[in-house]
């Protein structure tokens, strides 16, 4: 089972779950998925979250020393991993998704500061996300 953050187009927030992200397409494609505060089947999912999980050994989470090069590496392996690089065309498919010409999904590429702006102006919501370039890859004399 997964669950999706889903939207209408009157802008309700709620759940949905399905078995895989195929059986959300089936569904949507005839119309089976409606909103339960409006019943619109005009319905977009929404950007998910996610969290990565570390073990913990201490009882007290402030004593453990936090691996900040793991945790970032872990943090790209799962970017790189559950996320489309659109590259340079980020902008232009965030558009897409936003106006429904495309599925939703998971992406990650570059913008500039005026496409950022754009996507700004028409309401779509991104992070930036910095990315750490691992010391062996760092040119010599840096």
């Amino acid at each position: 089972m997964i669950a999706f953050d889903l939207q209408c187009d009157k802008g309700h927030v709620f759940e949905g779950w399905f078995e895989d992200s195929k059986a959300y397409n089936a569904q949507k494609k005839k119309g089976l998925i409606t909103c339960p505060s409006c019943n619109s089947t005009a319905i977009t999912k929404l950007p998910s979250t996610f969290a990565i999980k570390g073990s913990q050994t201490s009882a007290n989470p402030l004593d453990k020393q936090i691996d900040l090069k793991k945790m970032n590496s872990e943090i790209i392996d799962y970017v790189h991993n559950n996320f489309d690089n659109v590259g340079c065309e980020f902008a232009t498919e965030a558009l897409k998704m936003h106006y429904g010409v495309t599925e939703p999904r998971n992406i990650r590429g570059v913008s500039t500061k005026e496409e950022e702006k754009v996507l700004t102006k028409e309401g779509i919501h991104f992070f930036k996300v910095p990315v750490a370039v691992p010391a062996e890859s760092e040119p010599e004399g840096s």
